[in-house]
């Protein structure tokens, strides 16, 4: 194994299991398309070792190649009609589940938003990281950020809105 393959590994071992978080938080729960982005961001950055070693900010060059990946994944016209699930549902989906922690009101809410929102509020809220971070990971102006967050926010509290308070906005 030459150099470039060990450090290329050792990066693996560290990283990959962050690297799957982040691209799950991005898929809104998906976890098959996270483990395909981390795998298609992994070889892309093997590709480009070279480059990703000279980079000022290493953690920067990984957030945008997964948010690249995903935008490509997202481009895909038969990822667009495909729609995978374990199970075949014997009835539709009366939202039996919805209010759990972090459950799967949050992870639909998320998916609705276009995947560059999704990744502006993800490293935004889940990640902490600024609004320059942000922009750097997703290659585009601060303003860009603030605009694509505030609008995230905006339909993601529309989509949690309890739906009893659609009601009581009728009675006042």
């Amino acid at each position: 194994m030459n150099e470039r393959d060990e450090q290329f590994h050792d990066f693996v071992l560290a990283r990959r299991a962050g690297l799957v978080r982040t691209a799950t938080l991005l898929c809104a729960g998906d976890a098959h398309l996270a483990e395909d982005l981390v795998q298609s961001t992994l070889t892309k950055l093997y590709v480009g070792w070279p480059s990703f070693r000279r980079a000022d900010n290493p953690e920067g060059y990984v957030r945008r190649a997964l948010v690249n990946a995903l935008t490509d994944e997202k481009r895909r016209l038969w990822r667009r009609r495909e729609r995978p699930v374990a199970e075949l549902p014997d009835q539709a989906f009366q939202g039996a589940h919805d209010d759990g922690p972090g459950g799967d009101r949050v992870r639909r809410a998320l998916k609705e938003l276009p995947p560059r929102m999704r990744a502006a509020v993800v490293f935004r809220y889940f990640y902490d990281l600024g609004v320059a971070e942000t922009a750097d990971a997703l290659n585009c102006t601060e303003g860009t950020v603030k605009s694509q967050t505030a609008r995230a926010l905006e339909k993601l509290r529309t989509a949690l809105e309890p739906r009893s308070s659609f009601l009581r906005q009728g009675v006042n």
